[in-house]
């Protein structure tokens, strides 16, 4: 079984978009005469709110590539080598990285590809927090945010895979962090499991620049951007001097055939913001020290995660056109096997 992009979106996505086919009887070797190739056994695969730009036909190159009509739609992954030429990857280890949405790929390019260290942590944890969001919640906070102790932060999409744990590393930092979601369940769970200090529905707020002058009297000195738009309007006329503004993601745009425009922007320059968008893979090299500190986090009870799990690869493409409308309450994943 492998799930397909039928053809390239305009406007907002849907199930229809993607197909879901039944796959041939696959050889589970490498084939002959390649070298450096792998063979895995895909068990969790991630779904993640940047797969809806490579849908569309970019005229000029993304910083990631677009799918293909007709071919495997590809996303981050939890795999099994279950063979391999490639002297860094051994038949039985576990890896993440960019893998097929199929039961088995061939991966001829596996320098990308990271070892699971820590198996005795939940391995769909490497999707999420041990992954590439959870490196990308660390990377946007400490090292662009360069956060100081008692400072005010807001995270937006702040219970979704990313924004659950910059809040917690913010609160291990000492930091007043404010969050907004989607749902009233959303609040609670940032307020009362992920521990920031408040929280709010912004479905529910009629005035976003009210909002936030409500919840930051004295401004923000951190916003991590993960919606754009209207929040992204309402954050800059909320803005402290010397801000940051941590440009993460703009999910609220990726549906749009055209962006919103946004003003305020002039903020920027009488409150001398820096605004800075970053992409995880430029940090890579830096993945292993990540996964050390954040396991033992999470052994030691300072940060915990939840997350949104779908059984079976032929529920993928719901579970994908769920996140762009709120469905999913934390990290979503895809569970293709368990073994």
């Amino acid at each position: 079984m492998k799930v397909l992009l039928k053809h390239y979106v305009t406007g907002k996505a849907a199930e229809s978009d993607m197909e879901v086919v039944a796959t041939e009887a696959v050889e589970l070797k490498v084939p002959e005469g390649s070298k450096d190739a792998i063979v895995l056994k895909n068990l969790y695969l991630s779904c993640d709110p940047y797969m809806r730009s490579r849908m569309t036909k970019h005229d000029k190159p993304s910083y990631v590539p677009d799918f293909v009509p007709g071919e495997v739609i590809i996303g981050y992954g939890v795999s099994k080598v279950v063979d391999s030429t490639h002297q860094d990857f051994k038949v039985g280890e576990l890896v993440w990285g960019m893998t097929g949405w199929e039961e088995y790929s061939l991966i001829s390019n596996p320098q990308n590809f990271f070892k699971v260290n820590h198996p005795e942590i939940p391995l769909s944890h490497y999707t999420g927090i041990l992954g590439m969001p959870g490196f990308t919640a660390y990377v946007g906070f400490h090292e662009i945010a360069a956060p100081k102790q008692g400072e005010y932060m807001f995270v937006s999409a702040a219970a979704g895979a990313v924004g659950q744990l910059v809040g917690q590393f913010a609160k291990l930092m000492g930091c007043y962090v404010v969050g907004s979601a989607g749902s009233d369940e959303k609040v609670e769970l940032l307020k009362n499991k992920f521990g920031f200090d408040d929280a709010f529905n912004y479905k529910k707020e009629s005035n976003l620049i009210q909002t936030l002058q409500r919840f930051f009297p004295e401004g923000i000195d951190i916003y991590f951007e993960n919606v754009g738009g209207a929040t992204l309007e309402a954050v800059l006329q909320n803005m402290r001097l010397h801000g940051r503004i941590v440009a993460c993601g703009m999910i609220s745009q990726y549906n749009l055939v055209e962006p919103e425009g946004i003003r305020n922007l002039f903020q920027i320059v009488a409150k001398r913001i820096r605004m800075e968008g970053f992409v995880v893979f430029d940090y890579f090299a830096n993945y292993y020290k990540f996964e050390e500190m954040t396991v033992q986090y999470i052994k030691g009870g300072k940060i915990t995660y939840v997350e949104d799990i779908v059984e079976g690869l032929e529920n993928a493409p719901s579970a994908l056109i769920g996140l762009y409308e709120g469905r999913n309450v934390g990290k979503q994943v895809v569970v293709v096997s368990r073994e």
